[in-house]
């Protein structure tokens, strides 16, 4: 190990105990900025994305599941055949 790589896992690791110093409620804010910030990187990473504007007014937890839920194209004919299979077969 390279001593920038230790020096930054030291940091990391100072870092570390500073955030478990916080509340509960201040750990949970850090947890959702860290998540929304990686999630907006990723998402400007890949190409053909549509860049997104910040969602700032939205209340964190609501930020953090941005990009959870992947949506598919739905058969509303095939959903149905198959709640009937389901329910009488």
């Amino acid at each position: 190990m390279t001593q920038q790589e230790l020096s930054k896992l030291m940091t990391l690791l100072e870092l570390q105990k500073q955030v478990l110093q916080l509340s509960i409620k201040e750990r949970w804010h850090l947890v959702q900025s860290v998540l929304a910030s990686i999630q907006q990187e990723t998402l400007l990473s890949i190409p053909g994305t549509p860049t997104l504007e910040p969602l700032t007014d939205l209340d964190p937890r609501t930020q953090s599941l941005i990009g959870v839920i992947q949506l598919r194209e739905e058969n509303p004919t095939e959903n149905y055949v198959d709640y009937l299979e389901d329910k009488y077969g």
